[in-house]
């Protein structure tokens, strides 16, 4: 404590003296927390992205060093010298164990995953696969990194153990400065955020977890998720709309080859006066998603609207599905339903909260901006705009299945919200009827011949399946798909993991041929739709990898991974008997998972407002957008890397639309899919659809 009495000469000489004996102690023990936050951000950035830009340079030293130093003041208000020293160990060992955690989970995913979907739901990614991710800490490169991680608490412990046997006191000029100084580096690094627009844009603009972690340091994207995720976060829903904005006008006429014919189709639009509904509410949310809404082009109807109008419906969504499963020797029927009728040669899966965020791309049509609890916090909502509900509406029998654990992601919960007349269904709520035992990964084939049962005798039916056959790990002797089909690859050029991984497809295949022969059987493969698209891209070949070093990934692939739209290149199939009597159509124009439900209605003919869905119908009119989380996306004028925030044209002789220059056109997009993310967010977070619709028995 500092003497507050009056002091001689002398002992004030003394106290001096004794300050300066103790500094050596005293900055060590300021610079602990700081440089203990500075080590854990400088091993976890090499070990998951794999290098080091100057933003994280600069962005990461002077925000480490704010947080260092805030953490240091609240914990120096421990009076007791013991109590303190405690505390701080537990404050060292927290951080080291916290990004320990981060690193695993990364380790499995191969994408950094924030914190409501690593422990929210049920159980999150921590939980859900914590076996696979015992494996990845209990090997010579978990182990190294556990060490590397605890590096300073270990110093800390021998610290007071050994070297500072009486630990200087604090005194309040040490506290105040070491406040003092966060503060400022704290304001300077938010200076030079603000002035460059390339670090404003993921800070704020255009916030993305994973490159804020890239530019800012783990620490920071930790910060900025827990506002976004999990304290709210930016809320801010006033779109960026202006009369100047040009769009392409909608042309609702379509001729023959010899221009003789023209047909008038309209447009995909209800008879909804959104700009009158903003009026009628006191949510300002409401209203702005209503504004927003209202300012939009419909896609037009066009020559396949209606083409499955009454169909049978069978979506599939398919664990770690990529295009190089289809491969006609080893799976034959997905390359039949592959290569018959629709051909979608620039299909993306955008990877954003691994399997259920996956799902919620196919069958919401929009992305999760709340990561992995997205679909659970949907399930309150009024889930309108799915396939599920739009069919159950027409009377058709409806059911959800999953051949692993019921309960799986609350899956009991979401799956049973999504319009199906017949609920959901998975192991431990009826789906163990069909099953022997229980494997890992369970069998598709199995759950096809025992469910198809259930519904082919319905005179109009609506399936979902969520597959897991095509899950990691991709080894022999712990995959049981990749077991049972190991004599299947034995004879391909390629490395273990990628046999394994082609292996557990094909009991994917196979399931798909005993589905077609059952509806071929019973006279309705002409009159059913099959869809299969991937979930995400197969993350389990990369175990323990960084987000540029996927060896297996891009053996498969057969090109290196150089962002993450290359990473979720994929392939859709929509397949029926009735297109293989048809010439294969090919759509070449970017799309993906989003774009399958709006595409799936106009198909069925079914009566929607396409201005309600962030994604396109690929047939109509509507301009080809793809896009992700991270803000990357792809037109067909070129591609934009929100990370390097570089754009590659489609062509060297691209014209753009509008008479816009590249960089205008580049500006025009960027406002087009921020506007289009707040979309995704303020419908998820207002039950917007509820707001529109009602109840939605109409």
């Amino acid at each position: 404590m500092e003497e507050k009495e009056k002091r001689s000469p002398l002992e004030k000489r003394k106290a001096k003296k004794k300050l300066r004996n103790e500094r050596p102690q005293r900055i060590f023990r300021a610079a602990e927390i700081p440089l203990t936050i500075l080590w854990l951000q400088l091993v976890f950035q090499l070990s998951t992205v794999g290098h080091i830009s100057g933003k994280f340079v600069l962005f990461g030293l002077l925000f480490g060093i704010s947080y260092g130093l805030l953490l240091e003041f609240l914990v120096s208000l421990i009076p007791n010298a013991t109590a303190y020293r405690i505390v701080k160990a537990v404050v060292i060992g927290v951080l080291g164990i916290l990004i320990t955690a981060v690193y695993f989970v990364f380790c499995k995913f191969n994408t950094f995953y924030d914190l409501k979907t690593m422990f929210g739901g049920a159980g999150g990614a921590v939980g859900e696969f914590q076996d696979s991710i015992m494996k990845l800490i209990f090997c010579a490169n978990g182990i190294i990194h556990i060490i590397l991680y605890l590096i300073p608490l270990i110093l800390n412990i021998v610290a007071a153990v050994f070297l500072t046997k009486k630990f200087a006191n604090v005194i309040w000029r040490e506290r105040i400065n070491s406040i003092a100084t966060a503060i400022v580096v704290y304001i300077l690094a938010l200076i030079l955020v603000r002035v460059m627009p390339s670090a404003w844009n993921t800070y704020k603009v255009e916030y993305n977890y994973t490159h804020a972690i890239e530019k800012f340091g783990i620490f920071t994207g930790l910060r900025l998720d827990v506002k976004h995720s999990i304290m709210g976060g930016n809320k801010d829903l006033s779109f960026d709309i202006t009369p100047t904005t040009p769009v392409v006008e909608n042309d609702d006429t379509q001729s023959t080859e010899d221009g003789t014919e023209v047909v008038e189709y309209g447009d995909n639009v209800l008879d909804i006066d959104f700009a009158k509904l903003a009026e009628s509410t006191n949510d300002e949310a409401l209203a702005q998603l209503d504004n927003y809404v209202a300012s939009l082009q419909p896609s037009n109807k066009n020559a396949y609207t209606g083409l499955f109008e009454g169909k049978n419906l069978i979506f599939i969504s398919a664990e770690a599905f990529s295009a190089q499963a289809i491969d006609e020797e080893l799976t034959p029927t997905l390359y039949r339903m592959a290569t018959k009728g629709f051909q979608f040669t620039d299909y993306y899966q955008p990877e954003s909260a691994g399997t259920t965020g996956g799902e919620y791309n196919n069958i919401f049509g929009m992305l999760p901006t709340s990561g992995g609890t997205s679909f659970k916090e949907a399930a309150d909502n009024l889930n309108y705009m799915t396939m599920g509900w739009q069919l159950n509406l027409l009377g058709y029998w409806g059911k959800a299945y999953h051949n692993n654990t019921y309960t799986f992601y609350d899956r009991n919960i979401t799956h049973n919200s999504l319009g199906y007349s017949e609920g959901y269904m998975g192991w431990g709520n009826g789906m163990e009827k069909y099953y022997d035992r229980k494997t890992w990964p369970e069998s598709d084939l199995v759950m096809i011949q025992g469910t198809v049962e259930e519904y082919i005798d319905q005179d109009h039916f609506n399936v979902y399946y969520m597959s897991v056959s095509g899950h990691s790990d991709y080894t022999f002797s712990d995959n049981y798909m990749a077991y049972i089909h190991e004599d299947d690859v034995a004879d391909l050029d390629c490395s273990e993991p990628i046999k394994a991984y082609k292996a557990c497809n094909i009991e994917l295949n196979d399931a798909m041929e005993y589905l077609i022969k059952r509806l071929e059987e019973e006279g309705k493969a002409d009159d059913t739709v099959i869809v299969i698209g991937a979930d995400h891209f197969p993350y389990g070949l990369d175990d323990g990898g960084d987000s540029v070093n996927m060896p297996y990934l891009s053996e498969l692939y057969g090109e290196s991974i150089d962002n993450d739209l290359v990473r979720d290149q994929n392939r859709l199939i929509i397949w029926s008997g009735c297109l293989e009597k048809e010439d294969p159509v090919e759509i070449s124009t970017p799309m993906s998972s989003i774009d399958i439900l709006p595409t799936l209605m106009n198909l069925f003919g079914i009566e929607y407002d396409s201005r309600l869905l962030v994604g396109r119908d690929v047939f109509s009119d509507t301009p080809a957008l793809v896009f992700n989380v991270s803000y990357d996306w792809k037109t067909e004028y070129g591609t934009y890397i929100a990370s390097t925030g570089t754009f590659t044209p489609a062509s060297d002789d691209v014209v753009y639309p509008n008479g816009y220059t590249e960089e205008e056109y580049i500006d025009y997009i960027k406002t087009i899919v921020r506007n289009k993310m707040k979309y995704c967010a303020g419908v998820l977070d207002n039950d917007y659809y509820a707001h529109v619709f009602g109840d939605g028995t109409e």
